[in-house]
């Protein structure tokens, strides 16, 4: 018998695609894909980068961070925007 691929085949149920995992915003639950960083969550609630404070398990994320930061299942995640007004 031969093998035809070098390569293992993948079980069944396993996929490249992302998978979803749960985390709370802002006190209600969502979920999110695996590999998530704070920016992409940021960028898919159209939420601008300036004048915003994110907080994860209770601390603060430098903005300087926010591409690094990869979000975890069961993360609690606090977004603070600020606006000004007279």
């Amino acid at each position: 018998m031969r093998l035809l691929h070098s390569q293992p085949l993948s079980r069944i149920g396993e996929t490249d695609m992302p998978l979803p995992m749960k985390i709370t915003l802002n006190g209600e639950d969502h979920e999110v894909e695996s590999g998530t960083t704070i920016t992409a969550l940021l960028g898919a609630l159209k939420i601008p980068l300036v004048k915003v404070a994110v907080e994860r398990n209770l601390c603060i994320v430098p903005r300087s961070t926010f591409d690094e930061v990869i979000l975890q299942e069961g993360d609690r995640i606090e977004i603070v925007r600020f606006i000004g007004g007279g």
